[in-house]
């Protein structure tokens, strides 16, 4: 998969837009993933990004506390990330990740940037913001994983795939490429 970075910077500025956007009452409504809410489901993308940077120092994992600030969670972790993208010697460390080891950027462009655009939309729908995504970050996910379909759903990560309407925008046939009613 080809490294491209302006997919995740995109990706992960879009979905502090929309975690700024979540007003306080909305932390607990429930999202288009059944078993979260808002706050949880935000802090799986945060907690997402910390699996893959204690991955790469090889150092422990932390979960989001209770206490812990979405917002300024999400602003440290995808600061460190982004850091550790464009340092060279990180960028190119092995680490395991989507059933393969392959280098720290490629995970981030790849994983990272998958995860964090499908719950853009997630966090965005639920609390009814704007839902729209990245139309070159859509293009990339989807073309990326529709090769591997079968091992995504395999693994649990996606819903079977939805047949899209006719006429249905990039964007939608992604998502219910991914598993999701629009």
């Amino acid at each position: 998969m080809p490294t491209n970075h302006g997919h995740y910077d995109a990706v992960a500025g879009d979905f502090e837009r929309v975690l700024l956007g979540v007003a306080i009452d909305q932390w607990v409504l429930p999202t288009p993933c059944d078993e979260w809410t808002t706050r949880q489901l935000s802090c799986h993308v945060i907690e997402t990004h910390r699996r893959a940077l204690s991955m790469l120092h090889r150092s422990p994992f932390h979960e989001v506390s209770e206490s812990d600030d979405v917002v300024e969670a999400w602003r440290a972790v995808s600061g460190r990330v982004l850091e550790a993208r464009d340092d060279p010697a990180l960028a190119s460390r092995l680490v395991s990740g989507m059933g393969r080891d392959q280098n720290f950027a490629s995970l981030v462009e790849g994983l990272l940037t998958f995860d964090t655009l499908c719950h853009n939309w997630d966090l965005a729908r639920a609390t009814e913001q704007d839902e729209t995504l990245n139309a070159l970050a859509v293009a990339y996910a989807h073309e990326a994983l529709e090769p591997v379909s079968d091992a995504l759903r395999g693994s649990g990560n996606y819903g079977p795939a939805l047949e899209p309407a006719p006429g249905a925008s990039a964007q939608t046939r992604f998502l219910n490429f991914t598993g999701r009613h629009v």
